[in-house]
């Protein structure tokens, strides 16, 4: 297979760009980073990209990919459709596609808004984004009793999907004590061959 021209803009600690960045090195696909601060965002040649001037966006030759999860559900239908970080059997799948899902909702505007209001200037009640926080980890806690990774018995774009925010809560503010098991899903997670760990920021 030729090899792919891909470019991954981002930021270090963006857990969206990392959950992009760590499946483009577990898949060894080569690729370019282009740091994507907000000054950069907001300039007419990255919103030529992506409109909303969001990041993580991914350029694969003449076309532009947005959105973390479409990213990601991209890369691995077209370069590594047999690999098992996206099932293709509908059960097993569907179990995926529901953790890319809390991803996009519990997770942003809990332990990701959160960490987002401590360190990095978000707008929102840190109140309201700790009480989401709380609900989900309990429910994740629960969920991994047993488990060693969020869908099925071997990692998937499930547990990228899911695991900077999560990682990082503390620096939001939202602490892992009383979660043994997510800890240890954590770790399990982290000792995937090549996985690439997300930037720490000073916890609060």
């Amino acid at each position: 297979m030729t090899q792919p021209t891909l470019t991954l803009y981002g930021t270090p600690t963006s857990g969206h760009t990392h959950r992009v960045e760590a499946l483009l090195v577990l898949l060894e696909l080569p690729y370019v980073y282009i740091e994507a601060p907000a000054k950069v965002r907001a300039t007419e040649t990255f919103r030529k990209l992506n409109p909303l001037g969001q990041i993580p966006v991914l350029v694969d030759q003449e076309r532009v990919f947005c959105d973390s999860g479409a990213i990601m559900i991209y890369l691995v239908q077209k370069y590594a459709p047999d690999s098992g970080w996206l099932p293709t059997e509908p059960a097993e799948a569907a179990q995926v596609y529901r953790w890319l899902f809390i991803a996009a909702g519990e997770l942003r505007y809990g332990p990701a808004q959160a960490r987002g209001i401590r360190q990095l200037g978000w707008a929102g009640e840190h109140v309201t984004a700790s009480e989401i926080a709380t609900r989900l980890l309990r429910f994740m806690e629960q969920h991994l009793a047993g488990r060693s990774f969020l869908a099925l018995d071997h990692p998937t774009l499930a547990d990228l999907a899911c695991y900077g925010y999560i990682a990082h809560a503390p620096e939001g503010g939202i602490s892992l004590e009383a979660y043994p098991n997510i800890r240890g899903w954590l770790k399990n997670v982290e000792a995937l061959p090549n996985f690439k760990l997300m930037p720490d920021l000073p916890i609060p």
